[in-house]
């Protein structure tokens, strides 16, 4: 599966329907969504079943995660496993939000599909404020507040009214508490950079108009989902704990917190405990700490994307290739016997994608080459061979 591709939802929802058992409830989904950063809003780690060839970048890690939430949230909330009743459900939810809108140039390329539009529109929550140039080399913010959309999507399945208020609320109130925690510590760059990219996710809330007639701790005490108040919790924890130290009035934060969102003293505890262990385990491979300028940062950036297409462009280049000795096998074998039937209809599929290959291989050896080649399987991907299809779905 490349989510960077078209075609990936429905390669989603072709895999998927074998790993329906993979989480056992909204508890334990919410658990692994956590270990591997998805509701601290740092993506580090795909769930097990998206397995691929090449290391997936942060963002297509953030696209897999979120459209797993959003749909075993549909499952445990409807207890329906129809996807493509799913994928309609999301798409009426974005558009309710009006989040994630599509350009009339987006829509004449990618057609009437409904999938097809969702990977653009997922496409638009995942990159903050990124331009074309600078997606293409990989230096975009990633969006840190995905689990919001997920918290959000389970009031529209439960049919809550007025879901655009609650969700301004579950913003504001997030946001609120990144600042009061850093207010409870000596801040340092990182902190101001992670609030950086907090601020930077708000899709609701505008900093310089919100404003709710109710104190911090009041906020708290509002009318919000068990689910809520756990993410909320585990947002105070991040904030503060981010520096791999607890102070003792940042301490005092977070049970106040806690005991404010009516949580008890076992769980409060339980959620600095995991915050600790997210932080032991993956603290140099999360972005943000990484003190880089500008300038390193887009290099960097660019240097990360140009290898990932070199990389899995040269594996379908191999594979290609290797399917071609097939072919040449079968040409063979054609002169002395009849094939099969089965025998004619792979030949006849791989010398289509033998003549695919030649302008493949053209726009690869061009100069800027690995670069232009994803486009055109993005745009044209009936052009290409099939080897260079990663959502293909084997019938």
């Amino acid at each position: 599966m490349n989510p960077s591709a078209t075609g990936w939802i429905k390669k989603f929802g072709h895999l998927i329907q074998e790993k329906q058992e993979l989480y056992v409830d909204q508890n334990h989904l919410y658990q692994v969504l956590l270990a591997n950063g998805f509701v601290y809003g740092i993506h580090l780690t795909p769930p097990p079943f998206a397995v691929a060839e090449h290391s997936y970048t942060e963002d297509e890690i953030a696209k897999i995660n979120l459209l797993t939430a959003l749909y075993f949230s549909y499952k445990f909330e409807t207890q329906k496993t129809d996807f493509s009743h799913f994928v309609s459900m999301v798409f009426e939810y974005y558009k309710l939000m009006n989040l994630g809108q599509i350009g009339f140039l987006d829509k004449i390329l990618i057609g009437k599909k409904t999938e097809d539009q969702l990977e653009k529109l997922l496409d638009s929550r995942i990159y903050l404020n990124g331009s074309a140039f600078s997606r293409a080399f990989g230096n975009s913010l990633t969006n840190s507040l995905l689990y919001v959309d997920v918290l959000i999507f389970k009031e529209f399945l439960r049919g809550n009214p007025d879901i655009k208020s609650h969700a301004e609320l579950l913003e504001y109130v997030t946001i609120n508490i990144a600042y009061q925690a850093l207010n409870s510590k000596e801040t340092r760059k990182s902190d101001e950079k992670l609030l950086e990219i907090l601020a930077a996710s708000l899709s609701y809330v505008d900093l310089n108009e919100t404003h709710f007639e109710h104190s911090f701790y009041e906020l708290l005490s509002l009318k919000f989902s068990e689910s809520e108040k756990k993410y909320l919790l585990d947002i105070a924890c991040l904030t503060v704990w981010e520096d791999g130290k607890l102070e003792q009035e940042e301490s005092d934060f977070i049970y106040e917190v806690g005991y404010g969102l009516n949580r008890d003293k076992n769980t409060i505890a339980e959620a600095v405990k995991n915050v600790l262990i997210f932080f032991d385990e993956n603290r140099e491979k999360i972005p943000y700490l990484k003190e880089l300028n500008m300038a390193s940062q887009f290099y960097d950036g660019m240097t990360k994307n140009v290898s990932k297409l070199i990389l899995r462009n040269s594996k379908r280049l191999k594979k290609e290739l290797v399917e071609s000795k097939e072919l040449l096998q079968l040409l063979a074998k054609s002169t002395k016997q009849d094939l099969t039937p089965q025998e004619r209809k792979k030949m006849q599929q791989q010398l289509l994608d033998l003549f695919k290959s030649i302008p493949s291989l053209a726009i690869f050896m061009l100069p800027g080459g690995a670069v232009l080649l994803p486009i055109f399987i993005k745009l044209i991907p009936q052009l290409l061979p099939s080897a260079f299809d990663d959502n293909r779905i084997d019938k």
